[in-house]
C-alpha cells in the first residue's frame, strides 16, 4: 500500500492518553501547503491471530465450521473525523449485541486528485479496521468504488467527474481510475481479512446498488471481483440489490457469492411519522438462493432526511422501537441470518460531505446531519432503538439454533385471525421459533390468542394453558418465542415470553425472560425430578406434572421478578423483566461463562483475573450495580478502581456508583465581526485567479454557451465558487442571462460593477442591469457567487442515461442581453489551491472559495482583533450591510469534568423568515451548513477531539445575506443567538486525543 508520509503532528492522535476525554497537547501548528506525494509501501505487522475459514450454506454464515447469525450495524468511519472515537462507537454497538458492522469506503474522501491518496489521520482506515477486530466485531467492507451513502457524488472523487469515461461502466478510460482505487483500499482490507488471521473483514461487497440488467453491467461487476480477487481478497463477494426478488448477480456473470437485498418499508419521508408499512417478503428470494442464507445488506435503521424536512425526531419515530420489534423479529421468521441495519449510528456528514440531488430524486439532497434516527445517535447518544436493537441481538446470541432454521409450514395458525404466525424449526436440535404479529403490520388493534406449541416435548393444542391467560399482541408489536430449546441447566419446553439472554456463571444459569409490564407470562421447563421452586422477588405461581416432568411457571410482568429452579443440571435462575428492566442488562462473555450487570448505562468491557471482576462503560448517573458473577468473584473494579460490593440474598453482588460530574457550558459572547465578499466590486484583482476559457468539455451535459463554466472541469468541487466576467461595455448591454447550478438547494447572486442583481435558487434567469450600474466604453465585471450544495448521485451506469453525477455545478449558460456581439471574458475562483491540497488534515472537503476561506479567516490563530465587535442577535440591515457574506468569530474556554464524555453541539435560534446561510466552523472544521429559511437542522453536534473539552475553542461562521435591494443596501444577512447545548452528560467514555490540525494559514 502507498500512503503519504506521516506527519510528525499528525502521529500524536493515536496515543491514548491515560485519562479519559483528557485532551494531550492542544492544537499543533502544521505547516500547510504539502504536496501529497506517494511514499513506499509501509508495513504492516500481524495482530497474532490464527487463520480462520469462512464458509456459507442455505442457512447461514460459518466461521471454522460454526454457525453464526450475522447482526450487524452500519458505521461510516469519515462521518466521525474524531479517530479515538471510532472505539466509542464500535464498543457500543459490540456492547449491544452486535456481532458486525459494515463499512463504506469513500473513494472521494480519499483522493483529492488523480493519482492521489491520503489514509492518514481521520482517513486511516487501516486503524479503524484494527479497532473494529479489537471489539471483536466482523466486518463487511464496502469500497465501491461507487457508494451511493449520500456523499457528494456517491463517494466519485470530484476529478473524476471532469475526465472523459462512463462511470460505473466496462468503460477503460473508467476502469483505469477505479482500479487505482481498489489497489489503494483492497490492500488494507486484504491484511485485515479473517482468513489470514489478522483482521475481522469477512465479506466485501461490490459496487452498490447498480440498476443494470445488461450484459455491460454484468460484465462491469465481474470485472471488480477479478481486481478485487487479484488484489488479494479472499473472502466472500456481497452485492446490495435494491429489488427483492430480482435475479441480478445472483447467477452467471457478475454473480456474487452472498447476495444481499436493500429493505427499506418505511420509505425516507418522516414527514408523517405514524405511517406504517407492510412487512416486506424476503422469502421470495428462497428460491433463488439454494446455496446461500438469506441476507439484507441493508435493513432500514433510520431514515435519512432532506432540507426543509421534518427533521430526525421524525425519522426515528418513523422507525423507532416499534418498528424494529416487528420488521427485525419479522425477518428472522422468514429465515433470514444476515442482516445489515442502515444505519446503526449514522454520524455528520461534516464539511461538504452531503450530496445534493435532483428535483425529481426521491431524496433531492441532505444536509450536514447523519444521524439518521439511528439506534445510536449522531451525538453518539444510545437511544430506546438501541435497547431494543440489544434485545434482540442478545437473543440471537444466545439461541444458536436460530442460524440454522426451515419454515414449518404444517403448524397450526394462532387461534387469532388477526395474527399471522411465522414457525420455524432447527433440523438438527428441533428447536422452535415463533414470530406473531398482525397479518395486517399496519394495524393498531390489541389481539389476544393462543397457540399450538407442537416439538418432540409433545403437543401442547392451546398455549398459554392457564385458565384465562393469552398471549398479548398489541398494535404494531412483535413477538419471538422459542420452544424445545436447551438451556445450559434446564430445558425450556416453551414461554409465552421472549428471551433476551441467558448468562451461564459457572455457578448458575440466569435467563432474562421479558415482555411489556402487565403481561401475562407462561413458561414451561422440563425436569426428570421435581426441582426445588424459590420465588426471590415479585409473585410468580408454579406448578409441577410428574407424568411429563412439566413445572409451569404463570406471572404477569412488572419490574424485575427472581425465580430460582435448583434441578439436576444445577441453579437456573429465571429473571422476569418488563421492557425498562430488560433494558438495564448487559451480557459479556467471557469466553465459555458469561457475566450479567444491571444497572449501567453502558458496560464495555468485563473481565476475570482471579477474584476480581473488572468492568469499563459509562454512567449517566448515580446508580446501583447488579453483578451476577461466579461466586469465586470477592471484588468489582469500575473503569480501573476499586469499588465496594455487597452480597445480596440472591447470591448476586451490587456496587453503588456514584454519577457523573456535573458540566457547565459557557455562554457564548465577545463576538467578532468582518464583511467580505469584495470579489463583487469591479476594481477587485483577479489576476491570479484561473482563466474559464474552455471550449470543450468531457461532461456529458451540454453548456448553453461557451466558454465552458462548469467549476469541476476547472478543478474547483466543493462549496462557494466565485466568478468575474469582464466585458467592454457598448451601452447597449440590457442584462444578462445566467443558469446558475449548485444543485437543487443551491443558489447563486449576481452583481455588476458591485450592484447586486439577484439571488436566486439554481436555474436560469434573465438579470436585468439597473439604470446607472453599467459603464460604457469601459471595463465591466459580472461577478456571480455560486454556492455548491454538492453533487448529486447515480443509480444508473452512463450506459442507461445517468449522467446525475455529472451535474453541472457552477454555471451553465452566461448570455449578455442588449448586444449581438457583447462577449465575457471570464475568470474562475473556487477553494484555494483547488486540487492541490493546501490543508492536508482536515482535507478538500472542508472548505470552498469564500474570501475568508482562502484567506484563514475560519482557523483559531487568525488575528481577528481589528474586527468590529458585535452581539448576537445581530441584523446587517440596522448596519446598512449590503447582501454578501460576513464572519463572525469568538472563542470559549471548556473544562469539562475529567474522567467525562459531555456531548455538546451549537445551536442557532433565528426566526425563519429571514433568508441567509451560514457555514459554521469550529477550531477550523467545517461542521455546519445552515440554510436559515429552509432548516431544519439548528443544532450542530461537535464531537471531541474537533472540540477541545479542556482548553480554548474557537467558532467562525461565515454567513451569506442572499437577499438585498435594489440598491445593494437592506441585506437578510445576520445571525441569531448562538448557544451551546449538552446532549447528555456520561460518566466513562474512552480517551479522547484532540487533533492536530492547522491553526493558521502560511
Amino acid at each position: 500500500m502507498k500512503l503519504f508520509p506521516p506527519l510528525p503532528a499528525l502521529v500524536s492522535f493515536l496515543q491514548p492518553t491515560a485519562r479519559r476525554l483528557a485532551l494531550t497537547g492542544g492544537f499543533t501548528s502544521v505547516a500547510l501547503g504539502l504536496s501529497l506525494v506517494n511514499a513506499a509501501p509501509v508495513s504492516q505487522t500481524s495482530t497474532g491471530g490464527c487463520p480462520h475459514t469462512i464458509t456459507y450454506d442455505r442457512y447461514s454464515l460459518k466461521i471454522d465450521g460454526k454457525r453464526i447469525f450475522l447482526y450487524s450495524g452500519e458505521i461510516h468511519p469519515f462521518r466521525l473525523p474524531s479517530p479515538s472515537l471510532w472505539r466509542d462507537v464500535l464498543e457500543k454497538i459490540k456492547a449491544a449485541g452486535f456481532d458486525g458492522i459494515s463499512v463504506y469506503f469513500d473513494w472521494g474522501y480519499h483522493s483529492p486528485s488523480p493519482g492521489t491518496y491520503d489514509f492518514t489521520g481521520i482517513r486511516n482506515v487501516d486503524y479503524f479496521l484494527e479497532l473494529a477486530n479489537e471489539a471483536g466485531l466482523y466486518v463487511i467492507a464496502r469500497p465501491g468504488p461507487y457508494i451511493n451513502a449520500e456523499v457528494d457524488a456517491g463517494g466519485f472523487p470530484g476529478w473524476l467527474i471532469r475526465l472523459p469515461a462512463s462511470l460505473r461502466s466496462t468503460d477503460p478510460r473508467y476502469l483505469r481510475w477505479a482500479y487505482e482505487w481498489m489497489e489503494r483500499i483492497d490492500v488494507i482490507i486484504a491484511r485485515h481479512q479473517l482468513t489470514n488471521g489478522t483482521g475481522s473483514v469477512i465479506a466485501y461487497q461490490v459496487e452498490n446498488e447498480l440498476y443494470d440488467t445488461s450484459t455491460n453491467g454484468q460484465q462491469y461487476i465481474q470485472d471488480l471481483q477479478n481486481k478485487a480477487r487479484a488484489d488479494g481478497i479472499v473472502v466472500p463477494f456481497t452485492f446490495n440489490e435494491p429489488t427483492l426478488g430480482a435475479t441480478l448477480y445472483i447467477t452467471g456473470l457478475g454473480a456474487v457469492n452472498l447476495p444481499g437485498f436493500d429493505s427499506y418499508p418505511q420509505g425516507f419521508d418522516a414527514s408523517d411519522a405514524q405511517k406504517w408499512s407492510q412487512v416486506p417478503d424476503f422469502t421470495v428470494n428462497r428460491p433463488l438462493l439454494q446455496n446461500s442464507p438469506l441476507f439484507s445488506a441493508e435493513l432500514q435503521g433510520g431514515s435519512t432526511d432532506v432540507w426543509g424536512g421534518p427533521g430526525y425526531r421524525n425519522c426515528y419515530e418513523l422507525t423507532n422501537a416499534n418498528f424494529e420489534g416487528v420488521f427485525y423479529k419479522s425477518l428472522i421468521g422468514q429465515g433470514l441470518t444476515m442482516i445489515n441495519f442502515y444505519m446503526t449510528c449514522g454520524g455528520t456528514s461534516w464539511g461538504w460531505l452531503p450530496y445534493d440531488g435532483r428535483a425529481n430524486s426521491f431524496i433531492t439532497g441532505v444536509y450536514t446531519s447523519y444521524d439518521y434516527g439511528a439506534a445510536i445517535g449522531e451525538p453518539r447518544v444510545l437511544t430506546g432503538k438501541y435497547a431494543e436493537q440489544k434485545r434482540i441481538a442478545h437473543l440471537l446470541r444466545a439461541v444458536a439454533p436460530i442460524s440454522e432454521t426451515d419454515p414449518v409450514s404444517s403448524a397450526p395458525a394462532p387461534t387469532n385471525a388477526a395474527l399471522l404466525q411465522y414457525t420455524r424449526r432447527n433440523p438438527e436440535t428441533n428447536t422452535f421459533v415463533y414470530v406473531l404479529r398482525h397479518a395486517d403490520a399496519t394495524s393498531t388493534t390489541d389481539e389476544r390468542t393462543h397457540i399450538t406449541v407442537r416439538t418432540p416435548d409433545g403437543d401442547y393444542a392451546s398455549v398459554p394453558q392457564q385458565p384465562g391467560a393469552a398471549i398479548e399482541i398489541a398494535g404494531r408489536e412483535a413477538k419471538l418465542l422459542l420452544a424445545n430449546f436447551a438451556l445450559k441447566r434446564g430445558h425450556l419446553v416453551y414461554s409465552t415470553s421472549e428471551l433476551m439472554t441467558e448468562a451461564d456463571t459457572g455457578d448458575a444459569d440466569y435467563v432474562v425472560l421479558y415482555a411489556p409490564a402487565g403481561r401475562q407470562g407462561e413458561t414451561v421447563l422440563r425436569f426428570n425430578a421435581q426441582p426445588t421452586i424459590k420465588v426471590l422477588a415479585g409473585s410468580v405461581d408454579s406448578s409441577y406434572d410428574p407424568s411429563n416432568g412439566d413445572l409451569r411457571l404463570n406471572y404477569v410482568h412488572g419490574g424485575l421478578a427472581r425465580v430460582q429452579v435448583i434441578g439436576p443440571a444445577g441453579t437456573l435462575s429465571l429473571l422476569v423483566a418488563d421492557y425498562p428492566a430488560s433494558a438495564t442488562f448487559w451480557e459479556r462473555d467471557l469466553g465459555g461463562r458469561q457475566v450479567l450487570v444491571s444497572g449501567a448505562y453502558l458496560v464495555r468491557s468485563a473481565k476475570i483475573i482471579g477474584n476480581t471482576l473488572k468492568l469499563t462503560g459509562d454512567l449517566d448517573a448515580a446508580t446501583t450495580l447488579e453483578l451476577f458473577v461466579p461466586e469465586s468473584v470477592r471484588r468489582v473494579a469500575w473503569n480501573g478502581v476499586a469499588v465496594e460490593t455487597r452480597r445480596t440474598p440472591y447470591g448476586t453482588l451490587t456496587a453503588s456508583l456514584s454519577g457523573p460530574v456535573a458540566a457547565r457550558l459557557p455562554a457564548l459572547t465577545g463576538w467578532k465581526f468582518q464583511f467580505e465578499s469584495f470579489e463583487r466590486d469591479a476594481d477587485f484583482d483577479d489576476s491570479r485567479w484561473v482563466m474559464a476559457n474552455h471550449l470543450t468539455t468531457n461532461n456529458p451535459n451540454p453548456p448553453g454557451s461557451l466558454p465552458v463554466l462548469y467549476a469541476d472541469d476547472y478543478g474547483f468541487h466543493h462549496g462557494h465558487i466565485w466568478y468575474r466576467g469582464h466585458f467592454s461595455a457598448t451601452g447597449q448591454e440590457t442584462g444578462i442571462t445566467l443558469d446558475g447550478e449548485g444543485g437543487v438547494y443551491g443558489s447563486y447572486a449576481v452583481w455588476l460593477n458591485g450592484t447586486l442583481l439577484g439571488t436566486q435558487p439554481s436555474g436560469q434567469r434573465t438579470f436585468g442591469f439597473p439604470q446607472g450600474a453599467l459603464k460604457p466604453n469601459q471595463n465591466n465585471v459580472v461577478a456571480v457567487l455560486v454556492m455548491n450544495m454538492g453533487h448529486n448521485e447515480s443509480f444508473l451506469p452512463f450506459e442507461a442515461g445517468a449522467n446525475t453525477v455529472c451535474d453541472p455545478r457552477g454555471i451553465k449558460t452566461a448570455i449578455l442581453q442588449g448586444t449581438a456581439t457583447g462577449t465575457l471574458s471570464w475568470r474562475i475562483q473556487g477553494n484555494r489551491g483547488g486540487e492541490r491540497v493546501i490543508d492536508p488534515v482536515r482535507g478538500w472537503f472542508n472548505n470552498g472559495g469564500l474570501y475568508g476561506e482562502r484567506h484563514g479567516w475560519y482557523l483559531p490563530l487568525f488575528n481577528d482583533e481589528r474586527w468590529a465587535t458585535v452581539d448576537l442577535p445581530d441584523r446587517w440591515v440596522n448596519r446598512q450591510l449590503p447582501a454578501g457574506v460576513g464572519w463572525y468569530r469568538t472563542t470559549f474556554n471548556l473544562n469539562l469534568p475529567a474522567e467525562s464524555d459531555v456531548p455538546i453541539g451549537i445551536n442557532i435560534a433565528d426566526p425563519t423568515s429571514l433568508p441567509y446561510r451560514a457555514l459554521i466552523f469550529v477550531n477550523g472544521w467545517q461542521m455546519g451548513i445552515y440554510a436559515n429559511e429552509l432548516g431544519p437542522q439548528r443544532t450542530f453536534p461537535i464531537q471531541p477531539g474537533i472540540l477541545n473539552p479542556h482548553g480554548v475553542n474557537t467558532i467562525a461562521i461565515a454567513v451569506w445575506g442572499e437577499e438585498g435591494s435594489a440598491g445593494g443596501t437592506d441585506s437578510s444577512g445576520g445571525l441569531g443567538k448562538i448557544n451551546l447545548v449538552k446532549y447528555g452528560n456520561f460518566k466513562g467514555g474512552v480517551p479522547v486525543t484532540v487533533v492536530p490540525a492547522p491553526l493558521i494559514l502560511p
